[in-house]
């Protein structure tokens, strides 16, 4: 796939995500789209890479859909889907894959070789950091909440000895770490 720019990229994001998360899945379908309306406050922050946020933020969870989850992993079987079917931009395929320190969660799935072999992690920290930002302030309706109220909603929802709940006890101080980053980025860009 061609970059596509000037807004192009995430209208075609937003069209895949739809229609692999709306009908199915209608919670992670708004999950979703808070992510990327969140994505769209950091603009002023990534500039020429604002579009490539907001189209990894509303294809982070992709990999949730049915037809689409083939390990049970969602950030690797999204990324294989859009790079597979899509051919979609490699930092993007790269951001779905790695978002929200998927490598931590991959380890727990004994997943961590493939992941990192398949779809290595961006250098870039801010754009990474972005996402987690997005993903991790956003409630599984789409509302905007704390990372703090987000990781106890996780924790709660899966069971503190689920994978999910260990990979996410694990991440947290990392989740953290990453969206103080980006608040002291926000903070230091004037309006």
């Amino acid at each position: 796939m061609y970059q596509l720019m000037n807004g192009a990229l995430v209208k075609w994001a937003t069209l895949v995500a739809e229609a692999k998360l709306s009908g199915p899945l209608p919670r992670r379908w708004a999950h979703s789209q808070g992510v990327a309306q969140r994505a769209a406050d950091l603009a002023r922050i990534l500039g020429d890479d604002a579009d490539l946020l907001a189209s990894a933020a509303v294809l982070h969870d992709v990999g949730y859909a049915p037809r689409l989850a083939v390990t049970g992993f969602h950030p690797l079987d999204g990324a294989r889907f859009l790079r597979d079917v899509h051919g979609a931009d490699e930092r993007l395929v790269r951001l779905v894959a790695n978002h929200s320190f998927a490598l931590l969660e991959a380890e727990e799935r004994g997943l961590r070789e493939v992941l990192e072999a398949e779809f290595p992690l961006l250098e870039d920290q801010i754009l990474v950091d972005a996402l987690v930002w997005c993903d991790m302030t956003t409630t599984p309706d789409g509302e905007r909440t704390t990372a703090g109220a987000r990781v106890a909603e996780i924790v709660g929802r899966y069971g503190a000895d689920s994978v999910v709940g260990r990979f996410i006890r694990r991440a947290s101080p990392e989740i953290f770490a990453a969206v103080e980053r980006v608040e002291a980025a926000l903070a230091a860009q004037p309006r």
